[in-house]
């Protein structure tokens, strides 16, 4: 099992989902969560916590399935280096 202090990778790609605008949406940092691209309470006992996401209107959004993104939690392709 990978360290506490390291996502594990859920997915090599992103996780295009649709987003209500005004609505609280809470994305996995983990990798652990059963509910990718969301946060589960899996993280608990780890040094990750779950992001918030919001959008202003709704939309189809690629959030990172890998966890590695430096603009998280949307995807910024860092999977194709892993």
């Amino acid at each position: 099992m990978p360290h506490r202090s390291h996502p594990i990778v859920a997915k090599k790609a992103p996780y295009v989902v649709e987003l209500e605008a005004g609505k609280s949406y809470w994305w996995c940092s983990c990798g652990r969560s059963e509910t990718q691209p969301f946060c589960d309470g899996s993280h608990k006992g780890t040094v990750f916590q779950p992001v918030e996401v919001k959008v202003d209107e709704t939309k189809k959004v690629g959030l990172c399935g890998c966890k590695h993104t430096k603009n998280s939690p949307r995807c910024d392709r860092t999977h194709s280096k892993l």
